[in-house]
């Protein structure tokens, strides 16, 4: 093979030897396969990976919306309950009207228990997130009967009702000194001034 049969191969293909045009075929054949290969198939390789990856953080996503999708029911029913609870709760909760009776209540069965009360003194509201507390400070003389008697009479009404920062002290023959803080609480409704 010479230089001579390569400038023939383009001028008379037919005039070179077999050998060397089965070279140039395969030649070309090669170079078209491979620049296919290039320009083409891998451009749809790289495709194919990007979405291959794309369909699993589908399946993943898809996957994780169904089994929240799965549980819908169950969470609207517990709304819902927690709805009724909540409701139920608001209800305990007297309004501003109900306040001065509710505060009347505790201090009458205080009295009805027999309690020396020194000091019922309703302090100011503290407003929270949309409820607003009432501290009431009492200071009460009684024995621990009496005093265990009023304690329970106040956890037993209808309204939310607790006890904070309960001290007993002697004071005198068989009566304890209890002082308390009693807070009450009422829904803030939408329409009341924060």
């Amino acid at each position: 093979m010479d230089i001579q049969d390569l400038n023939s191969l383009v001028e008379d293909p037919a005039s070179v030897p077999l050998p060397l045009r089965l070279a140039a075929i395969f030649t070309i054949f090669a170079f078209i396969v491979f620049m296919g290969y290039k320009l083409v198939i891998v451009d749809q390789i790289n495709a194919l990976d990007s979405v291959e990856r794309k369909e699993i953080e589908l399946k993943k996503s898809f996957e994780s919306k169904q089994e929240k999708a799965s549980q819908l029911p169950a969470y609207k029913k517990q709304l819902e309950e927690m709805r009724f609870s909540f409701g139920t709760l608001v209800r305990q909760l007297p309004s501003e009207t109900e306040i001065p009776g509710l505060i009347l209540d505790i201090s009458e069965k205080g009295i009805f228990h027999g309690l020396d009360i020194d000091l019922f003194q309703p302090g100011a509201e503290i407003r929270k997130e949309f409820y607003a507390e009432k501290p009431i400070t009492l200071k009460a003389r009684g024995t621990y009967a009496q005093l265990a008697a009023f304690v329970s009479d106040i956890s037993g009404l209808s309204r939310i009702v607790t006890i904070d920062n309960i001290s007993l002290a002697p004071s005198g023959e068989k009566k304890l000194a209890m002082t308390a803080t009693i807070n009450t609480y009422r829904y803030l409704s939408e329409g009341s001034e924060q």
